[in-house]
């Protein structure tokens, strides 16, 4: 009864292995060093969503200020601040909402596509490369996250994040797309604390 379980046992380490493939991991793991190593990110952003038959609906402008696992995510009236341990969603007009980091770990942030910290929760392949970009397929590992799959173009140059299209379990579209980038951003620690006094008096707040 042994020797069957050890079969199983190595078709299972080998399958892991074969879905984490080697040239992409190390593109993936460049790309996660340099975030890693910078003392301040700011990044700005457009996201362009699309349904399951291809309309366009809609373009979003984003603004993303990141240090170390904090950042601030502005588009338009709406805010986004994490200081590391909570979430903090203002809607833009009369509410915020409070969530746990851990609690949003089903959805795909801006935040998380630029830090490159994928190896725990993806499987992943290199389709294409050039001299100058990669490739990179991205399939989660949870298949309750709320998205199929992730494609990246990553510039091998800079071994930054260029674009990422994001397909959900609807088969919607989202593309995001890196419009600027510094890793030398000087960014105070007091941006990415939650401040009750610059929202509305008339803001509620719900956990």
């Amino acid at each position: 009864m042994r020797f069957p379980l050890i079969i199983i046992a190595f078709l299972t380490c080998f399958s892991t292995y074969a879905q984490k493939d080697p040239s992409a991991k190390a593109i993936l793991d460049q790309m996660g060093s340099k975030v890693k190593e910078a003392k301040g990110i700011q990044v700005n952003i457009q996201m362009v969503s699309k349904n399951s038959q291809g309309k366009a609906l809609g373009t979003k402008q984003i603004n993303l200020k990141m240090k170390g696992d904090k950042y601030y995510l502005k588009q338009g009236l709406m805010e986004i601040l994490c200081d590391g341990k909570i979430i903090y969603n203002f809607d833009g007009v009369n509410s915020i909402s409070k969530s746990n980091v851990v609690e949003s770990d089903q959805t795909l942030s801006p935040q998380k596509l630029l830090a490159g910290n994928y190896d725990k929760d993806f499987n992943y392949s290199l389709l294409a490369q050039t001299s100058s970009n990669a490739t990179i397929e991205l399939i989660p590992l949870d298949k309750r996250k709320n998205f199929q799959k992730v494609t990246l173009v990553i510039d091998k140059l800079k071994f930054a994040l260029s674009s990422a299209s994001i397909l959900d379990k609807s088969n919607n579209s989202t593309l995001v797309k890196v419009l600027s980038i510094s890793y030398n951003a000087v960014l105070a620690d007091n941006l990415f604390l939650f401040n009750r006094s610059k929202y509305p008096k008339n803001v509620e707040i719900f956990d």
